[in-house]
């Protein structure tokens, strides 16, 4: 069934999402000059910290899918008008990502093991092991800062979030720069200072989320600390849905960091032009997670109000905005490739040693091209999915194309076979185009529309 869309539908949508996809934009850009200042201190410092930052976030990406499926229930709630349910499922959150932030800390001291076993070049291996000890240990607070958030994003006031992020951005760029290179009186760190100016600038995110949270105003609206006690049936009912979610997240990340890895098996050199350019498709990935979160908190609320009929039509509108600015990005990507892939490139390279790296820069940013709708329609729909509750079915998705186009023929190509980059990035390609199907095929069967996770 058809749903007739109007104005106030995409006014909607923009009023959440918007404000989500610019958060979303300004982590991104964090993460983008954390790149490009790298890239100019050392190629082996880029080439480690992306291998080193995603192995890091791909443990603490469950934690993180699980805690994050508070926006959900807020959503619900808040659709329900149960407004004791907002502080409780609050706390539930905060109270998984407290055992997210103890295993991730346990985890750093595993770092060198993890490198070893990865097998990268030994000048490599030692800078991936600093960058991932201190990630991890600042794990715990992204994970409270990501939990916290949903108090807001769940009840669609994600232009505070928006605020909050944009604020630890700007206090992270100029940061980040002054510890990689030595600037303005800070010692010169390299890709330690990289990794210490991203925890500290989380670290003024969580505080920032804590100090307007809590307060008496949302205590009397939303019970923040009447509803802190752990609730057993709350809580199992957030780790049967947000277990699956937390998987499907973690299954997402797995691909793209097992992808980085079996590259930097091919050449450092590749690795460091697929670390380039997938930090530029960050342009498009990013945001496209602001999306989907607002198409769950839309999708949530009007679940939560038993009217399936509106999550459709915010789901529509959100597809059609997001198309527009996935268009325009697949446009620069093919027709201004160079200008991207120079700002990561270090001025000490000559004209010779830079000339293989573009041309290798622009033949990935053709496979990005090729694949980036069918990966952003993909993060919309299962926002769609998961705001609804429809969780495990994404992560069985994930699970069985993950291993039949990613890990199966990677492993054996690269291995075996002795295949290069541009297998690696045609199995990639397919992959999302396949899951690209599935997923659109369940949301369009609408069984989705049927799933109730709160109780009335």
């Amino acid at each position: 069934m058809r749903y007739k869309l109007n104005f106030n539908h995409y006014k909607e949508v923009i009023n959440v999402s918007l404000p989500m996809v610019l958060s979303m934009g300004s982590i991104t850009l964090m993460e983008f000059t954390d790149r490009i200042f790298l890239a100019n201190y050392s190629l082996d410092a880029l080439a480690a910290a992306t291998p080193a930052g995603i192995t890091a976030f791909l443990f603490n990406s469950f934690f993180m899918g699980v805690s994050g499926y508070v926006n959900v229930f807020i959503a619900q709630y808040i659709g329900a008008n149960n407004r004791e349910g907002v502080g409780a499922s609050l706390w539930q959150g905060i109270y998984f990502a407290i055992l997210g932030a103890i295993f991730m800390s346990l985890l750093s001291t595993a770092a060198a093991a993890i490198f070893s076993i990865i097998d990268h070049a030994p000048e490599i291996q030692q800078l991936e092991v600093i960058y991932f000890r201190i990630i991890c240990l600042g794990s715990g607070i992204t994970l409270i800062a990501s939990t916290l958030s949903c108090f807001y994003s769940g009840r669609g006031f994600t232009k505070t979030v928006m605020l909050i992020h944009m604020t630890g951005t700007l206090f992270n760029i100029p940061l980040g720069y002054a510890l990689i290179n030595g600037k303005w009186g800070f010692p010169e760190l390299g890709i330690k200072g990289a990794a210490i100016a991203t925890v500290s600038s989380w670290i003024l995110i969580a505080s920032i989320f804590g100090i307007l949270i809590f307060n008496k105003k949302n205590n009397d609206h939303f019970h923040v600390f009447r509803k802190r006690a752990f609730d057993p049936e709350l809580f199992i009912r957030l780790m049967k849905y947000g277990i699956p979610g937390g998987t499907q997240f973690f299954l997402d990340i797995l691909v793209f960091t097992f992808f980085i890895l079996m590259i930097g098996r091919v050449g450092t050199t590749e690795l460091a032009v697929t670390n380039l350019v997938l930090s530029i498709n960050g342009l498009s990935y990013m945001p496209m997670w602001g999306f989907s979160i607002g198409v769950s908190t839309l999708v949530g609320q009007a679940m939560g109000k038993n009217m399936p009929d509106d999550a459709a039509l915010a789901t529509r509108s959100t597809v059609n905005i997001a198309l527009v600015y996935v268009c325009c990005l697949i446009i620069i990507f093919i027709l201004t490739p160079e200008p991207l892939i120079h700002l990561f490139l270090p001025d000490n390279l000559t004209i010779a040693e830079k000339e293989p790296l573009i041309l290798m820069g622009i033949i990935l940013l053709r496979f990005v091209a090729l694949y980036l709708l069918f990966d952003s329609l993909i993060i919309i729909y299962t926002g769609a999915l998961k705001g609804a509750g429809d969780s495990r079915f994404i992560m069985l998705s994930i699970t069985s194309t993950s291993i039949l186009f990613i890990f199966i023929p990677l492993w054996f190509g690269i291995n075996k076979l002795g295949m290069g980059l541009y297998f690696a990035w045609s199995c990639i390609t397919l992959y999302l185009m396949v899951l690209f199907i599935m997923v659109i095929t369940r949301y369009n069967n609408g069984k989705w529309k049927e799933i109730k996770i709160l109780e009335h």
